[in-house]
């Protein structure tokens, strides 16, 4: 599913568009101009190593991490938050993960960070630096999982530097027995299990304009 219109069709199959208020003829027109975005010559999604050419991000407050998140279904389990005390929405992007304007994009170069597995998080944000590359948000690792719930393996998951909220605490999606999680690790804690994913680069993004309608009235209705 590395295709940017089957990447579509998977977000319409799990209602995306109706989330958003959108028909799904609304949100595939809307998406369609990141095609422009997509290199000519790609790596595919390579579950193993970990790494995907191109993933499509939707982030937008209307779809929150607290309801996205459960949309994550990995061999019949679905994921689940662990953050407290902190919630999704206390962790906002770093300057090493720039917010974007628009409501969705793509990133490019995707990595789930194999070579970074077991190292301290101070040290991985350096590496990733060094080699022009920029950690992912929580909401990026969410897409991510959305559309290869896969890239969680046993001994190969993954924290997100894009996401900070203030303290030690750095983001993580890993598995508790088969269950996928959003959970946090303290800073100077290496982990082997744990690497630090990331993206060579970002698209510019695009709005996802919700359709004319008003529920109050009995002659309008929303588009279908």
């Amino acid at each position: 599913m590395s295709d940017l219109g089957q990447q579509v069709q998977r977000l319409v199959a799990l209602g995306y568009p109706q989330r958003l208020g959108m028909t799904v003829e609304g949100f595939d027109v809307a998406i369609r101009p990141l095609q422009a975005h997509v290199p000519q010559a790609w790596a595919d999604v390579d579950i193993d190593s970990g790494t995907a050419g191109v993933v499509l991000v939707v982030n937008t407050p209307r779809l929150p991490v607290r309801v996205t998140l459960p949309l994550v279904e990995r061999n019949g389990h679905g994921a689940i938050e662990r953050l407290y005390p902190k919630k999704p929405e206390d962790f906002t992007p770093t300057g090493a993960a720039p917010i974007l304007e628009g409501e969705a994009y793509l990133m490019l170069g995707v990595d789930r960070g194999n070579a970074t597995l077991n190292a301290v998080p101070t040290d991985a944000a350096h590496t990733l630096s060094r080699h022009g590359r920029s950690p992912l948000t929580i909401e990026e690792g969410v897409a991510l999982l959305l559309q290869w719930p896969q890239f969680l393996q046993p001994n190969r998951c993954f924290m997100m530097l894009g996401s900070r909220c203030g303290d030690r605490r750095v983001p993580a999606l890993w598995l508790r027995g088969r269950q996928p999680k959003l959970g946090w690790c303290w800073e100077g804690n290496p982990h082997t299990w744990l690497g630090f994913a990331s993206c060579l680069s970002r698209s510019s993004g695009v709005p996802l304009p919700a359709a004319d309608f008003c529920p109050r009235s009995p002659t309008m209705r929303r588009a279908t």
